[in-house]
């Protein structure tokens, strides 16, 4: 039925003053308090606060919100006074100042201090720098310094303070303290910081991570709630010592000046030490007790007269150093001792990780893998190989003839970054090693292989073909190609890898982007 002229224009006058009527109508304020609360928290603190001048009934909505969120902190007086008047207890405090001083810092801090009982988040940035990029492994500026109140009832805390140096407090016990971050933070005297995470004062203190610290010499931590310690480009720390019956998993990365490590953890599972222990002409000292450990991944040199690893009965995956394939003689024999040595202390292990590492230009030096006579008993093996291009099936073959029991085979086949370290020289001693190529190795109990990098390279295809020749056995075989294989290529690799193997052998080829879209799809 069609309206008249009139009927429409009536109506439309209607439904504009109906309008009118509506805009003036405050229904926002109407919601209840816990709606309210929720569309304040999506404001920066300082917007959330300015609504409190809008009506009689917005004016402390904002002093009970249980989370603040400076995303540039006022100055320092006004932060100060918002947190002094805010009402409710805090479970998050999150704070992003820009070149903060220190009294600028100190000002606020013992308010934040006062009303937080969960998390807290200090951010300070270098505002000449902000959403620029630079080295993580650079000092910082140093600056001044202000000292950390105790969080009597923080949950967790984060600083990440740039040129800001923090001290420690002296007095105060962290009573709910589980986790603490520190990241790119200056260390001030005159309180050790492992003074502080011990028991006595952090007594349910969980969680440490400590990335890109300075300032810190000697760190001594006696925790009965520890679980995980995670240490990371920590400069100037010459003494680490962790005692903890509580902890599971040490994490220790880049620590360049470590002289000496000591861990006594009774029910620790995994441990991990890289860029910590060198050879050189200073004696380093590690001294570890782990009776329950599970997971060792140990990439620095190994020494049993200066590296002292305890019993070890429960390790079932084990990680070395790199191995040298080819050398100079001296100086790589040193260097593949230390994995060596480590191979040979662990009889029996689960998994093994293992890493065969060539140089680019390997003319006149020496094949070193006969210095490797020796694995642990294992069922599963990884083998990353950094081959630059060149032949690896001699030192593929050497690996796999002293572990011939394994049943599973993961092999990832390191990306190159150029051309020309894609392929080697018609004549390069790479290829005088050609025993892998008429000797057989038995792997009657292999029966999954996965790899990872594949180029389709004639040095990659040539191990292939042998390796489904050893394994009598086989499933299933994975491969994940290289990113500059297409799809075209890729079909084709499929189908000559099916004619060197059994019809028995699953086959799967994926490419690239089929990886990238099953995560898509995974992560969707």
């Amino acid at each position: 039925m069609e309206r008249s002229g009139g009927e429409v224009s009536a109506m439309g006058s209607r439904v504009s003053s109906d309008s009118d009527a509506a805009a003036g109508e405050d229904r926002l304020s109407a919601l209840p308090d816990d709606v309210l609360v929720l569309i304040l928290l999506r404001l920066d603190t300082a917007a959330a606060a300015r609504t409190s001048i809008l009506s009689r009934r917005w004016r402390h909505l904002w002093a009970i919100l249980p989370e603040l969120h400076f995303r540039v902190a006022p100055e320092p007086a006004r932060t100060r006074a918002i947190l002094e008047s805010h009402e409710a207890a805090l479970r998050f405090l999150r704070v992003r100042t820009l070149g903060a001083a220190p009294d600028s810092v100190a000002a606020w801090l013992p308010a934040a201090a006062r009303r937080l009982s969960g998390r807290f988040v200090f951010i300070n940035e270098d505002a000449a720098k902000e959403g620029g990029e630079e080295e993580e492994e650079e000092e910082e500026e140093q600056g001044g310094a202000f000292e950390l109140p105790c969080f009597g009832k923080a949950t967790a805390i984060y600083l990440g303070l740039r040129s800001l140096g923090v001290a420690m407090p002296q007095a105060g016990i962290f009573a709910r303290l589980t986790e603490l971050s520190l990241f790119r933070v200056r260390l001030h005297g005159p309180c050790e910081l492992g003074d502080v995470i011990s028991s006595p004062r952090c007594p349910c203190l969980q969680k440490l991570c400590i990335y890109f610290v300075w300032g810190l010499n000697n760190l001594a931590i006696h925790s009965g709630s520890l679980l995980r310690v995670e240490l990371l480009f920590v400069r100037g720390l010459n003494n680490l010592a962790i005692h903890s019956g509580s902890l599971l998993r040490v994490e220790l990365d880049d620590l360049g000046d470590l002289q000496q490590l000591t861990i006594g953890a009774p029910v620790l599972e995994y441990l991990q030490v890289s860029g910590c222990i060198f050879n050189d002409e200073n004696q380093q000292l590690a001294s570890i007790s782990a009776p329950q450990l599970v997971f060792l991944y140990w990439s620095d040199p190994y020494d049993p007269s200066s590296v002292d690893l305890g019993k070890m009965e429960r390790v079932q995956r084990l990680s070395t150093s790199d191995f040298l394939v080819y050398g100079p003689n001296n100086l790589a024999v040193a260097h593949n001792r230390g994995c060596v040595r480590l191979l040979e202390r662990f009889k029996v292990v689960e998994d093994l990780i293992l890493t065969l590492k060539y140089f680019g230009e390997i003319e006149n030096f020496a094949y070193l893998m006969d210095d490797m006579t020796v694995l642990p008993d294992i069922t599963f093996l990884k083998l990353n190989v950094l081959a630059y291009g060149h032949a690896f099936g001699a030192s593929a073959f050497h690996v796999l003839r002293m572990c011939s029991g394994i049943r599973r085979l993961k092999l990832f086949l390191a990306p190159t970054h150029s051309e020309a370290q894609s392929s080697c020289p018609s004549v390069c001693i790479c290829g005088q090693q050609a025993n892998w190529k008429t000797e057989e190795v038995s792997l009657n109990r292999l029966e999954e292989v996965e790899i990872t990098g594949l180029r389709g390279s004639e040095n990659e295809i040539a191990f292939l073909k042998r390796l489904l020749s050893w394994a009598a056995l086989l499933k299933m075989m994975t491969i994940y190609c290289d990113n500059s294989v297409a799809e075209k290529m890729a079909n084709e690799l499929r189908q000559m890898l099916r004619s060197f193997s059994r019809t028995e052998v699953c086959m799967k080829v994926y490419t690239y982007e089929d990886m990238i879209k099953a995560l898509c799809e995974k992560s969707s």
